[in-house]
């Protein structure tokens, strides 16, 4: 849930109350998400488990690790991550990742399950 505000566009949400969801990354609590108003950009705060490569045609994403380690492999190069690790993931890139972390994932713009691929 929201908190409640007169803004159009202006959210402040808690992790604890966002939707919840499995994603091809792990579990994702949808911050700011599609299907809300007058957003530019989403983003979920994600538990990551290992995950399925994929890529976006469209949209860019920023990666932020909060906690844990891992390794995150992008184009079928491996990059040790960590806890403060930040990376920029341009649309066409195959991404997945190996470990436990969580992280933060911004999508610009507005990413939907419409602009998700996995690789042949």
């Amino acid at each position: 849930m929201s908190t409640p505000t007169d803004t159009p566009g202006l959210y402040v949400r808690h992790e604890s109350d966002a939707a919840t969801e499995r994603s091809s990354c792990g579990w994702r609590y949808r911050l700011i998400s599609e299907g809300d108003e007058q957003v530019q950009a989403w983003a979920h705060s994600v538990d990551i488990d290992d995950s399925r490569a994929h890529y976006h045609k469209l949209g860019t994403e920023l990666y932020y690790v909060v906690e844990g380690e891992g390794i995150l492999i992008l184009d079928g190069v491996e990059h040790p991550i960590k806890q403060g690790s930040f990376a920029h993931i341009p649309p066409g890139v195959v991404h997945n990742s190996k470990g436990r972390m969580k992280v933060l994932v911004v999508g610009i713009p507005t990413i939907d399950d419409d602009d998700l691929y996995y690789p042949e």
